[in-house]
C-alpha cells in the first residue's frame, strides 16, 4: 500500500502556496478508535473477489479486486470476475450507474446504526460522502447524481451527522478528491500506475471537487476531513479553489479539526496506513485503517475466513494504540442500511472488551517501547500507570519487564489486585481464571 505523505504534488518553486500550520489535536490522539462507514452504489451488488493476502499476482490485483467499493471500476475490465458476475446478475443492459435506481435504503435508521458503533467503542464516525464512483450521499447542488435525487431519496450524510452529534461522538467526512468515475471517461484502472494516470487533473474538475468539499464543511463542520487518493493537480496552486485555500477555510470554521495525509501536497495531518502491519511506534500521529474483512464496502462473497473475529479485532486495536496510532475500522452495511451479522458480532465483542478495559486504551500514549520481541505483549501508559496488555491470556502467566519489576502495586482490569511473585530474578503475575478466556488481559502497573 502507498504511503501518501510521500506525494507532494507539482513543484511550484517560489510560487508555492502557503499551507496551514494546524497540528493534530489532542482530542484526536486521545480518541484511539473510530469507525469508517463505506456505503454507496457498490453496496447494491455488494461483490468483490475475496482472496485475502498475496493470493493473486500483483498484475492481476485490479481485475480481481477484493474491495467491493471498487466494483464500478472492476466491472469495466472485460473478463474480470466482477464483469462476469455483473453479466450473470444484471445482464448486459444495466450499467453500474443504473444501480442508483435499485438502491433501497429503507431499513437504515441512523440513531440505531450510529448507536451500534458507539457501543463498539467508537469515539468518531466517518461515513463516505462520495467514493470514487462519484455518487454523493448528501443533498448537493453540484450534481443530480446523489442520494436525494435517486435511489434512497434521502440526505444520508445529514442523518449520519445528526445521529453522531446526538450520541456525543466526533463526526468526520470521507471524500474522494481525485477520483470521480462519473465525470471522467478514462479507461479502467488496472495498476497502481493507472491509479494516478487515469484521473482528471484539470482546473474545471478541481473547482467541482472544491465546491463539493466546501458544501460539506459549511453544512456539517466535520471534526475530521478524510480525503482519499490525492487531489487534482489543477487544484494545488494558489487559487481559492486549491487545497491550501480549502484547508484554510476549513480550519477557520473548525479550529479544532484535523485532516489526513492524502492530499498530495506538502501539508499532512495524521498519517494513514491501510491494511498494513506496523512494526513499531510511529512518532507522528497516525491512523491504521481497514475493513472488518478484506473489503471496505460490504462484500457478500466474504465469509468468516475472510473476516476479523472479535478477538482478532481487539488485538489489532491494542497493537495499533501501543504504536501511537488510532484504529479506523470500517463497517460496510448492506444496501438497505443494516450491518451484516458477521461484522456486528465482532463489533459487539470489541465493545464489551472496551467497556471493561477502556482506561488502558482511551487517552493513553506509548510507553518506552510498544512490544516485547519474544512475548505477546503490548504496552500503553497514562497518568503514572503502565498498562501491560497480554495478547495470549491462556498462557496463564505474565512476566513483567525489568523496568516495572520494582513496582509498588499492580491490578488486573476487571479482576482486582494482582499477586506478584519474584522467581528466577523476574517478577511474575498469574492471570486470573476469569481473564484467561479474554482476547487480551490487561495488568495496570502503578509507577
Amino acid at each position: 500500500m502507498l504511503n501518501f505523505e510521500q506525494r507532494t504534488g507539482p513543484d511550484f518553486g517560489v510560487a508555492a502556496p502557503t499551507y496551514p500550520t494546524a497540528r493534530v489535536p489532542e482530542w484526536y490522539r486521545d480518541a484511539k478508535l473510530g469507525f469508517f462507514v463505506h456505503w454507496g452504489l457498490y453496496s447494491v451488488p455488494a461483490w468483490g473477489t475475496p482472496h485475502g493476502e498475496g493470493r493473486v499476482p500483483t498484475e492481476d490485483a485490479y481485475a480481481h479486486h477484493q474491495y467491493a467499493e471498487w466494483y464500478g471500476n472492476t466491472v469495466r475490465i472485460p473478463g474480470s470476475p466482477t464483469w462476469e458476475h455483473h453479466q450473470d446478475v444484471y445482464g448486459t443492459g444495466t450499467s453500474y450507474e443504473d444501480l442508483a435506481d435499485l438502491w433501497d435504503s429503507s431499513a437504515f435508521d441512523a440513531p440505531s446504526f450510529v448507536g451500534s458503533l458507539i457501543d463498539a467503542g467508537a469515539r468518531y464516525v466517518i461515513p463516505t460522502t462520495k467514493h470514487h464512483e462519484g455518487f454523493c450521499l448528501w443533498d448537493t447542488a453540484t450534481t443530480p447524481f446523489n442520494a436525494t435525487k435517486r435511489g434512497p431519496r434521502r440526505d444520508l450524510i445529514a442523518e449520519f451527522h445528526d445521529a453522531t452529534r446526538a450520541a456525543g461522538a466526533r463526526f468526520g467526512v470521507y471524500y474522494s478528491g481525485a477520483l470521480d468515475w462519473h465525470v471522467s471517461d478514462f479507461p479502467p484502472i488496472e495498476s497502481d500506475t493507472d491509479l494516478f494516470r487515469f484521473r482528471r487533473n484539470d482546473e474545471r474538475f478541481a473547482r467541482y471537487a472544491a465546491a463539493q468539499l466546501d458544501e460539506l464543511v459549511e453544512r456539517f463542520s466535520p471534526d475530521i476531513l478524510w480525503n482519499d487518493i490525492d487531489w487534482p493537480d489543477g487544484g494545488k496552486g494558489g487559487g481559492d479553489f486549491a487545497v491550501a485555500a480549502l484547508l484554510g477555510r476549513y480550519f477557520r470554521r473548525v479550529p479544532g479539526g484535523v485532516v489526513n495525509d492524502r492530499w498530495g501536497v506538502p501539508y499532512h495531518g495524521f498519517l494513514t496506513r491501510e491494511y498494513r502491519e506496523i512494526d513499531d511506534v510511529i512518532v507522528e500521529p497516525w491512523e491504521s485503517t481497514r475493513g472488518l474483512g478484506f473489503s471496505f464496502g460490504y462484500n457478500q462473497a466474504e465469509g468468516p475466513e475472510h473476516s476479523l473475529s472479535g478477538d482478532a479485532l481487539i488485538r489489532l486495536l491494542i497493537d495499533v494504540v501501543a504504536k501511537n496510532g488510532n484504529l479506523l475500522i470500517n463497517v460496510g452495511p448492506r444496501a438497505d442500511g443494516t450491518i451484516p451479522e458477521l461484522q456486528a458480532a465482532s463489533m459487539a465483542a470489541m465493545g464489551g472488551w472496551i467497556r471493561r478495559n477502556g482506561e488502558a486504551v482511551y487517552g493513553t500514549r506509548p510507553w518506552v517501547r510498544a512490544v516485547e520481541p519474544l512475548a505477546p505483549i503490548r504496552y500503553t501508559q497514562s497518568a503514572g500507570t503502565v498498562f501491560v496488555h497480554l495478547l495470549e491470556p491462556t498462557s496463564g502467566e505474565l512476566v513483567l519487564p525489568d523496568e516495572l519489576a520494582a513496582t509498588g502495586s499492580a491490578a488486573w482490569l476487571g479482576a482486582g489486585a494482582a499477586d506478584l511473585r519474584r522467581d528466577d530474578g523476574r517478577v511474575r503475575a498469574s492471570v486470573p481464571e476469569g481473564l484467561r478466556g479474554e482476547a487480551v488481559a490487561v495488568l495496570a502497573v502503578s509507577r
